[in-house]
């Protein structure tokens, strides 16, 4: 059986992960992927009347219809193999506000310093390790959200107070310490923690 150039060079799926997302994500999803199968139809509804207008050769309805149609496929198709692909665990932003702080975990508010090897350049953030998808920052505090999936906060997660790490990011090898540690307040939580959005997702 001849082997196909597509299926030779095509990059294989992601491994399934946990994703922890904030009580209601799985809502948020169900409602994204209802919506694209209302719009769908519609589209197969314009479609359908372009369809009877004539020459389909110079039909321009009929042609934007079916790749409209294409289009919320492919994103159909992408959100499902999303949702099948991971596990994702609802967490109560309220438990952070009492966390143990022996180690930065999930929900602590961290201010990191880190030294890039490559050019010894010293930088300082302060991050809450927020769940999946979190961008926000708050100008009152200067505190940013930063996702737990993220290779960043992959590399922070688990590290104790002022016990200097050696990680690969990246943008290269690092030197990361966590400099303070603590629980946020409920006033950062609200300023942080804005409405669910639906994932941005990367068609394959």
């Amino acid at each position: 059986m001849p082997l196909h150039r597509k299926k030779i060079f095509r990059i294989p799926a992601p491994a399934p992960t946990t994703i922890y997302v904030r009580p209601g994500y799985n809502r948020v999803l169900a409602e994204q992927f209802e919506a694209l199968k209302r719009k769908r139809v519609d589209l197969v509804k314009d479609k359908v009347e372009a369809h009877s207008q004539g020459d389909l050769r110079e039909n321009f309805g009929f042609k934007a219809a079916k790749d409209a149609i294409r289009a919320v496929d492919r994103k159909m198709t992408a959100l499902d193999r999303f949702v099948a692909r991971n596990t994702f665990i609802e967490v109560d932003p309220v438990l952070w506000l009492t966390k143990p702080t022996d180690t930065l975990q999930l929900g602590h508010v961290a201010t990191i310093e880190k030294l890039d090897v490559a050019t010894n350049r010293k930088h300082t953030f302060t991050f809450l390790i927020t769940t999946h998808g979190e961008t926000a920052s708050d100008l009152e505090s200067g505190i940013e959200c930063l996702p737990h999936n993220s290779p960043l906060a992959a590399a922070l997660l688990g590290l104790t107070p002022n016990t200097p790490a050696q990680v690969t990011l990246p943008a290269g090898p690092a030197l990361l310490t966590v400099r303070s540690l603590r629980n946020p307040t409920q006033s950062e939580l609200d300023r942080l923690l804005t409405a669910i959005q639906p994932p941005e997702i990367e068609e394959d």
